[in-house]
């Protein structure tokens, strides 16, 4: 799950960034309008963390600009101005959810997972595909209802797969929800990734469509 947080407190995106981590998102930070926008218009991201208060203006514009063009990735609100009157114009410009500070990072991080999952269309938070079963609130897999061991980057690459089910990801997606831009990725991680998942999770899992990426294998 690739998140942006645009947040101008170095010690509040340190957190949100550290905390998030653990969570099993993967933070890409920026800390004024001009940067998100310029991030913005060149990345994807499955949901996004916006200030309202930046040194160059306010996270608002930033929103208007966002959907403006049409783009709808999910936008929660973090920020002091908490009156009900900024909640409703947080709102009403676009956001999707609004958290004042101080916050807890464990609601920070449960209102993110439910901000993609709506925005995916699904309303259960567990994934499922054959006899898996993906929790993204507690990382946690089990196949056949017995646990399974992850690493957080093998948990990453299952749960976007399973996030898109019967859709190809290229190794270039897969790379995105992984690492941050400042994270060197070696030229064959996802291909261990993919690796150690089919060791784990069984050959059939997971299928190579040559020259275009991963996606799940046949439903049984």
């Amino acid at each position: 799950m690739r998140t942006l947080i645009v947040e101008d407190d170095p010690v509040l995106r340190d957190g949100l960034k550290v905390g998030l981590s653990i969570n099993g998102f993967t933070t890409d930070t920026v800390e004024t309008c001009e940067d998100a926008e310029a991030v913005l218009k060149g990345h994807c991201f499955d949901a996004i963390i916006l200030d309202l208060m930046l040194p160059d203006g306010s996270g608002l514009d930033v929103l208007r600009i966002l959907r403006a063009r049409g783009d709808d990735t999910p936008v929660l609100l973090l920020t002091a101005r908490d009156s009900v009157a900024d909640r409703i114009t947080g709102l009403d410009t676009g956001a999707d959810d609004y958290l004042g500070k101080p916050f807890d990072l464990d609601e920070v991080a449960a209102r993110l997972r439910a901000l993609i999952r709506r925005a995916a269309g699904r309303t259960r938070s567990v994934l499922e595909w054959r006899d898996l079963e993906l929790d993204p609130s507690n990382q946690s897999v089990k196949q056949a209802g017995i646990p399974i061991r992850l690493s957080r980057r093998e948990f990453s690459v299952l749960r976007a797969l399973m996030g898109h089910p019967g859709l190809i990801l290229s190794k270039g997606q897969l790379e995105d929800k992984l690492y941050g831009w400042q994270e060197e990725v070696e030229s064959n991680t996802i291909e261990v990734h993919i690796h150690h998942l089919r060791n784990k999770l069984g050959t059939g899992i997971i299928q190579t469509v040559r020259g275009l990426g991963y996606r799940l294998g046949e439903k049984q």
